[in-house]
């Protein structure tokens, strides 16, 4: 059963006859938001896609964690940023071409804000993925009101939270620790503050509160110490009791969680515990998720590592960037580095799952329908797939490096038969792609330039490197060839030879290309003037 049937039907049965669902995600857009960050979106936007093909009604919330301090200075920002560390990243500046707090624009316009800045972004990436959840701020829900009666909650029981805190994590809190943070009078820092003490009501409560100068390593408070109401977003919860918070505003029905808050103790441990101790509810459906890594390290959106989203966005096709994310498993990691071969291996995957979408798979041994649902849910509008051909990403980039050749023509022959709107439209696309990863990530295997003349190199092949090629030449003036036939004719050439697979394949390389190394040798020289070629091995024989 494919992973995201699976979810939904743990979901029937932790709901039985529940008819509607809230599934909700969040990200702190504390800068350039990374690919890793993703694959959260994808998974959560796929279980409400699968809820509502099966009849469910279910709504996917995503939210833009705004009200955060900020807490790292992201590598490509200037140092001049300093000053608003510990600041809710609705309260800092945008960054301006140069990476300098742009603070013209921010009081012109406060929306103009750090944190809208870079989810902008990562929403119109989200969006061009097909997936359209309800956007909304967590400052708006502090502003609105939304939290305040639950403040008022956690203000009355700061001993059992820090009791919760020490049982769950292990983590002590000092005995005038209360759970909530108040946005400083006088810096504006909401990262540095801590409040001591609470009176009043519930709905009329105040807090003594100080904005400490040593409280954290990535901020300095200003010392200031006073007293205000906690409402209208004045006051902040800390991040685990506001995660238990946030799951009973809507209320969320199912909601997962990267590995790093999915550890024995970690922070979904302990919201989990608060929500059902101090909050009287119990929390959302749970499932965990791994990384997502970029050339094998994890990234950091405030540290700026990994490659961002917009730029992975940018290298591959919508559907194939879904494919990459919904063909694995959430408890699986996904490692992925465009460079090489690992996107040729991608397209080839997809590729794969298509023919067996469309009642063409010749593969065996293989669950054809995990395949299918995983093209399926890969697709930006799953309602109107078109059948059509899907050219090898790999041949389309090694036509594409063949400036003689006649795109859309060899696309036909790779066919077989004429091609339709819908082939040639993959085919254009494909090709955008391929000339993108040729310019940025392709290896020095996958690039090849065909000289005009004789490499140095072929000087020195073997006499019996030679007698290949002469009769490679042979064999080409011998009959009209087809790709694959003209490959294995030339393996069979190689087996009545004295030369090893590796050194005979050489010989054509470097005559033709001047390195070592090239594409499938029968594949490669059927695209290229057959005349042409003759008359090189000739030449070098």
């Amino acid at each position: 059963m494919f992973w995201a049937d699976q979810i939904v039907e743990d979901i029937e049965k932790a709901f039985p006859g529940k008819k509607s669902f809230i599934v909700r995600d969040e990200k702190t857009p504390s800068g350039r938001v990374h690919i890793g960050s993703l694959r959260g979106v994808v998974i959560h936007a796929i279980i409400a896609q699968a809820l509502c093909e099966k009849g469910y009604d279910a709504k996917f919330y995503y939210e833009m964690n705004d009200a955060d301090p900020m807490d790292g200075l992201p590598s490509n920002l200037s140092k001049n940023f300093e000053k608003f560390m510990g600041r809710p990243l609705k309260d800092v500046p945008p960054p301006d071409e140069k990476g300098e707090p742009n603070e013209a624009a921010f009081e012109k316009d406060p929306t103009n804000n750090f944190a809208n800045f870079y989810a902008a972004e990562f929403m119109e990436v989200i969006t061009n993925l097909g997936f359209k959840p309800i956007f909304y701020k967590s400052s708006d829900l502090y502003k609105e009101g939304k939290y305040d009666s639950w403040i008022d909650t956690v203000l009355e029981k700061p001993n059992e939270i820090r009791l919760a805190y020490k049982e769950i994590s292990g983590s002590e809190k000092r005995e005038e620790w209360n759970p909530l943070q108040i946005v400083c009078e006088n810096c504006g820092r909401v990262g540095t503050t801590t409040v001591v003490s609470s009176t009043g009501e519930a709905g009329n409560k105040k807090v003594v509160y100080e904005c400490e100068p040593h409280k954290v390593k990535w901020a300095v408070g200003c010392g200031h110490k006073g007293e205000t109401t906690p409402y209208k977003g004045r006051g902040k919860l800390p991040w685990k009791v506001e995660w238990a918070v946030k799951w009973n505003i809507w209320p969320v029905d199912v909601e997962g969680a990267g590995k790093d808050h999915s550890a024995s103790g970690g922070s979904h441990d302990v919201a989990e515990k608060l929500c059902r101790e101090i909050l009287g509810k119990e929390p959302p459906f749970y499932f965990p998720y791994e990384f997502f890594t970029f050339g094998g390290a994890k990234m950091s959106s405030s540290k700026g590592l990994g490659a961002s989203a917009k730029e992975v966005a940018d290298t591959l096709p919508p559907e194939l960037l879904r494919f990459l994310m919904v063909r694995t498993w959430p408890h699986q990691t996904i490692d992925f580095d465009p460079s090489g071969q690992t996107m040729l291996r991608l397209y080839d995957r997809h590729d794969e799952s298509a023919e067996a979408y469309f009642g063409r798979s010749k593969l065996e041994n293989i669950s054809l329908d995990d395949l299918k649902r995983a093209y399926h849910f890969s697709q930006v509008d799953p309602q109107n797939v078109p059948n059509r051909f899907f050219p090898r990403f790999s041949r389309v980039a090694f036509l594409l490096q063949i400036p003689s050749l006649i795109f859309e023509e060899e696309i036909k022959k790779l066919k077989g038969s004429e091609l339709t709107a819908e082939d040639l439209k993959e085919a254009q696309q494909r090709k955008e792609y391929a000339q993108i990863w040729l310019k940025k990530f392709a290896d020095e295997n996958s690039l090849f330039t065909v000289q005009d003349s004789l490499p140095e190199k072929a000087k020195d092949l073997t006499a019996d490197q030679k007698d290949f090629l002469h009769k490679i030449a042979d064999l080409l003036e011998s009959k009209k060839w087809q790709g694959e036939e003209l490959h294995g004719a030339i393996h069979e050439l190689r087996k009545a030879s004295p030369l090893e697979a590796k050194t005979a394949f050489q010989a054509i390389y470097i005559a033709l290309l001047g390195k070592e190394s090239g594409p499938q040798a029968g594949w490669f020289l059927d695209a290229l003037d057959k005349k042409f070629v003759v008359t090189r091995f000739r030449t070098v024989s």
